[in-house]
């Protein structure tokens, strides 16, 4: 592929639900562009941009892919993102590369909670957006109800700039409403507009112009005054509000037949921002001065593992241009990074190339420290840009290898695979001893879990993390427990008297010594101290650490020849037993503090479900068309909360769970757990 300059390049995330067609566009794009001989399809398993295994098992696209095109002297670096909800983070990636958002939306279903996510993350963003209106040669299609849908949603600034000629299956083209031009079938060609669409497409021709100057003074003054408006006036003023956010256009399409798809293309070019023409700045707020010749900037969005080159980061362009067998500072890790063969990516194929010119899009391999989100630049003259903003996982499960031959194997594997995708995080339970995977849902797990069993040979298993209990008592107690045992020569004894007393939640564990008269000699006090606490760390009731309790030894009793450490320490053991059982011990589990945002028609029902997980709600507030549900609820109660949140609000919800305190078990269940371990554990 030819290098092409930055003012030729648009660089395009295309988002949105799941199953609107957005790879079949991506498709389409490829083939009408002749980047590629047959179009793919997805259910054949044979698409540039869905190559990987599981988007073949599952026909869904779980990664982004960057497929870069060439359209009337233009470079379009089309980024086809998922849209199923679990693999948001791939979203945000590509919204970080990108100067404008394609949000596509089904002809039929109409704006969905993909739509709504991928509009809010392009707003977050600051992206501008243009929406296309994608499987137009479905049955029961309505261009007009899916436009009044999108109006109700995001206001007025939605207008149509393209029509279509015919619906259902009768679709056959486009109407570029400011040109006032046809185009029928899979035709570039310019075509008058039939004849019984006229006067439709004469009457919101007005309506775009209108909205058009009305974001443009001098077009303005010369519409009031009724002179021509010329048709590269109109294009340059419609450029402009788009990139403002002004304007939204509306566009559609039939990917499948390849109808529309070269209009859109055209749209980008014309209206869509040359990475020139978009604004940066760094971290630290300050805007970049934009230009081929300032220094390189580069922004890594995403990083992979390729099966023959190795571990590969994706990366844009921000500033200045880059040349293979060069050196870039990693802002991040303070490091040097030797670029040796900068390559141009196409779903999974790779074509090398010798430069990368600012706002282009590119790979290179074999990055010692340099992951996703870092900056790459000049030592002499850094720059660091912001990191990019990524959801938190939420969905916990424990992993652990299937087989000891793993063992060695999962910290490692585990730890690529969260440098690759960073919708998920690995922490180990200090409490439990298990290795927690958390991730956005289910199966963006039980993906997670395929790619270790094919890129790492290696096996595992998810289980439900135990609840990391604590246990506790509710009242002041003490005990006197004798160790002895006689059996010929030195034996053992010791006897210790201790008191165990409850302390505010969140004290810990504390060991105090009130020994007077040399009852317990000062050597052995140490020993006592050690049984207590691993006895302790153990648990008493249920096998969980005993916490929040102040533990003194006030008296005891040692034998000239018989006492020893170890008698003491299995004494100090013992009687902490026998005072937790007789100080009314309790259990008690993690309590969470859990933020939930839905939109206001499902608040009743978030708080309806939360009543059933013994929550404690704190209150429920507005923020525009969403509520944001804040409370308490027990870790033990929300372990598949992404599940049932899903369900609850057909995929609208996302909440964030941190923990708070620990809280009393109530009886009952307490009971339950410390009778039987294992179901409360899993």
């Amino acid at each position: 592929m030819k290098i092409f300059s930055s003012e030729q390049i648009r660089n395009v995330v295309i988002a949105g639900h799941g199953s609107v067609g957005k790879t079949t566009f991506s498709e389409a794009a490829l083939f009408i562009t002749g980047a590629t001989t047959r179009m793919g399809n997805v259910e054949e398993k044979n698409t540039v941009s869905d190559y990987d295994e599981d988007e073949h098992q599952r026909k869904f696209s779980v990664n982004l892919s960057i497929l870069p095109i060439e359209w009337n002297s233009h470079k379009i670096n089309l980024i086809d993102t998922p849209g199923y909800a679990d693999f948001v983070a791939e979203v945000n990636s590509g919204m970080a590369a990108a100067d404008v958002a394609l949000i596509v939306v089904d002809a039929v279903a109409g704006p969905e909670v993909g739509t709504d996510r991928a509009w809010d993350l392009a707003t977050k963003n600051k992206l501008p957006r243009m929406i296309l209106v994608n499987r137009m040669d479905r049955e029961n299609t309505s261009f007009e109800t899916v436009l009044s849908q999108l109006r109700d949603k995001w206001g007025s600034s939605v207008t149509p700039i393209q029509i279509p000629i015919g619906t259902d299956t009768t679709f056959d083209g486009v109407i570029n409403l400011l040109s006032k031009t046809a185009f029928t079938g899979k035709s570039t060609d310019r075509e008058d507009i039939p004849e019984e669409l006229t006067s439709m497409s004469d009457e919101l021709n007005s309506e775009l112009i209108e909205k058009i100057v009305e974001n443009d003074e001098v077009l303005l003054e010369k519409f009031f005054e009724e002179a021509e408006l010329t048709l590269e006036e109109l294009k340059g003023a419609l450029k402009k509000a788009f990139c403002a956010g002004d304007i939204v256009p509306v566009l559609c399409a039939a990917s499948a037949s390849q109808v529309g798809v070269p209009q859109v293309l055209e749209a980008i070019i014309d209206i869509g921002p040359s990475p020139l023409e978009r604004g940066y700045s760094d971290a630290d707020g300050n805007e970049l001065e934009l230009n081929i010749e300032e220094t390189p900037t580069v922004l890594t969005f995403k990083t992979a593992t390729d099966p023959y080159v190795g571990r590969i980061n994706y990366f844009r362009m921000l500033n200045g241009s880059l040349n293979s067998d060069s050196h870039l500072w990693n802002v991040n890790h303070n490091v040097n990074e030797r670029i040796s063969t900068i390559y141009m990516q196409r779903g999974k194929e790779q074509e090398a190339v010798t430069k990368l010119p600012l706002g282009d899009i590119g790979v290179v391999a074999k990055l010692s420290e340099t992951e996703t989100g870092d900056t790459l630049t000049n030592k002499d003259k850094p720059v660091k840009l912001n990191q990019i903003e990524f959801p938190k996982p939420a969905y916990r499960m424990a992993i652990r290898p299937v087989g000891k031959t793993g063992v060695d194997k999962l910290g490692p594997s585990l730890q690529r695979l969260i440098t690759e995708d960073r919708g998920l995080s690995l922490e180990r339970d200090a409490t439990t001893g298990e290795t927690i995977l958390s991730g956005l849902g289910d199966t963006h797990l039980a993906v997670a879990v395929g790619k270790l069993t094919r890129k790492f040979n290696l096996e595992v298993a998810l289980d439900l993390p135990r609840v990391p209990y604590r246990e506790t008592v509710a009242q002041t107690t003490h005990s006197d427990y004798t160790h002895k045992k006689q059996s010929g020569g030195h034996g053992q004894y010791a006897r210790v008297a201790i008191e165990i007393a409850p302390l505010p939640r969140g004290s810990g564990l504390k060991f105090g010594n009130r020994v007077v008269g040399g009852s317990v000699p000062k050597e052995f006090i140490p020993a006592v101290e050690k049984g207590v606490t691993e006895a302790a760390s153990n648990g008493i009731l249920a096998g969980y650490e005993l916490t929040d309790c102040e533990i003194t030894l006030f008296d005891g009793k040692h034998h000239p020849v018989d006492s020893s450490e170890m008698a003491f320490k299995l004494a100090g053991a013992q009687a902490l037993r026998d005072a937790v059982r007789k100080g009314s011990g309790l259990l008690l589990e993690p309590v969470m503090t859990i933020r939930i945002q839905v939109p206001e028609s499902f608040a009743g029902d978030i708080v309806g479900d939360l009543n059933t997980k013994r929550a404690r709600i704190h209150g429920i507030s507005p923020d525009g068309t969403i509520s944001v549900v804040d409370a308490e609820v027990p870790l033990a109660e929300v372990q598949r909360y992404a599940s049932d949140l899903r369900s609850l609000t057909q995929g609208r919800g996302t909440y964030e769970l941190t923990f708070d305190h620990y809280g009393e078990v109530p009886a009952n269940l307490a009971e339950r757990v410390i009778s039987e371990p294992s179901e409360g554990e899993n």
